[in-house]
């Protein structure tokens, strides 16, 4: 006997129990499908930033409107998950990086995101722990951070009260359509049907949509993270570099949270792991921007998995192939921040059909070659 209902959330990401919540909300019956625990990926394992500055142009509507959601979510979730507005400060290294600062000023401000710059003089005198090797930064002052830890299993109790299900270790071994509605199978044989179907699958979003004859090339990345013992606070803001080969910031009871490459991972697992080499490479790049944590011991490392697509940008919208279907997955390392406005756009787009934010960009055509091929 199958579970129906209006829609099917697949994935308890941020962005998957962000939509549950807005869809109960809009008085729909949901179910979300989780094959481990809500916020076990991407969404709980991250960096924890919530960050504007350096965003895709295309991603600029969206990281805007879930700003302003960050700064209610004790009223949406019940609690702000640790949200600080710590400031987001970019550095440059060089003088290229710094061009590359100055030209996304008027990127920026299109959208309305006003940044300072920092010029070589001030970035010392601000920040005098930052060490000669960094030339100039750019500081969102609107920025900041957040327990990435919180967020999703927040988002996940307050879509239950509002009445959606939330199904954890459910894992979906079989998706079809027919007759205007879906059918997933669950691997202990439970069965889901409903008219609408929302694809926040992460990595795994990918072979979702190919289930329903769409394409787009995913490949699994795996964040390298650690952290150090607690320290005498003195690191403000949430720290970033052009390039991005270190991002670093400082939590109130001292320890600081690094982040840099890559770790390995088997997503038919799913597994993943730090790397030991690469955690090495991550903490002296680190060094070498915050002289002072030289010698600071990291106590834990982690890694999870999320999907990266080839031009770095999410696919989000409705499906080209089948009615009712609706896709966010692939945010290459950067949906945490925008997770709860993913929910609430998708929510529009299945109830209203429509959203005011542009998602053209994010089509999942748009991996499409002339001759109906994936590259």
């Amino acid at each position: 006997m199958s579970e129906t209902c209006d829609a099917l959330v697949l994935g308890g990401g941020g962005a998957g129990c962000s939509a549950a919540l807005h869809l109960a909300k809009r008085g729909l019956r949901v179910i979300l499908l989780e094959r481990g625990l809500v916020g076990g990926q991407a969404s709980g394992v991250n960096y924890g930033g919530v960050r504007q500055q350096g965003r895709h142009a295309a991603e600029l509507p969206i990281a805007r409107r879930s700003r302003e959601m960050w700064g209610r979510m004790r009223e949406i979730a019940g609690t702000d998950a640790e949200f600080t507005v710590t400031t987001h400060l970019k550095l440059a290294r060089n003088a290229e990086e710094e061009a590359e600062l100055v030209a996304y000023l008027d990127i920026a401000r299109d959208y309305g995101l006003s940044l300072r710059m920092v010029g070589s003089n001030s970035i010392h005198l601000e920040y005098p722990w930052l060490s000669n090797s960094v030339v100039a930064g750019s500081l969102s002052p609107e920025d900041g951070s957040a327990n990435p830890r919180l967020l999703a299993p927040a988002l996940a109790h307050a879509a239950r009260a509002a009445g959606a299900v939330i199904c954890e270790g459910t894992r979906i071994v079989e998706l079809s359509y027919a007759g205007g509605m879906f059918l997933l199978r669950a691997e202990d044989g439970r069965e889901f049907q409903a008219p609408l179907l929302l694809n926040v699958a992460g990595f795994w979003g990918g072979a979702v949509a190919e289930a329903f004859g769409e394409k787009a090339p995913v490949a699994p990345m795996s964040p390298n993270m650690m952290v150090t013992e607690p320290l005498p606070y003195f690191i403000t803001p949430n720290i970033g570099v052009v390039g991005g080969n270190v991002y670093l910031r400082q939590i109130p009871r001292g320890n600081v949270i690094i982040g840099g490459g890559h770790g390995e991972s088997d997503p038919s697992k799913p597994w993943s792991r730090a790397l030991p080499e690469v955690s090495l490479q991550t903490q002296a790049h680190a060094v070498a921007l915050v002289p002072e944590l030289a010698g600071a011991h990291v106590i834990r490392s982690w890694s999870g998995i999320d999907g990266v697509t080839p031009d770095h940008l999410p696919v989000i919208g409705p499906s080209r192939t089948t009615p009712g279907l609706f896709h966010a997955f692939g945010f290459s390392g950067a949906g945490f921040q925008l997770g709860p406005a993913i929910g609430a756009i998708m929510t529009e787009l299945m109830v209203d059909h429509a959203t005011d934010v542009p998602l053209d960009a994010f089509r999942i055509d748009r991996f499409q070659t002339a001759a109906g091929d994936t590259p």
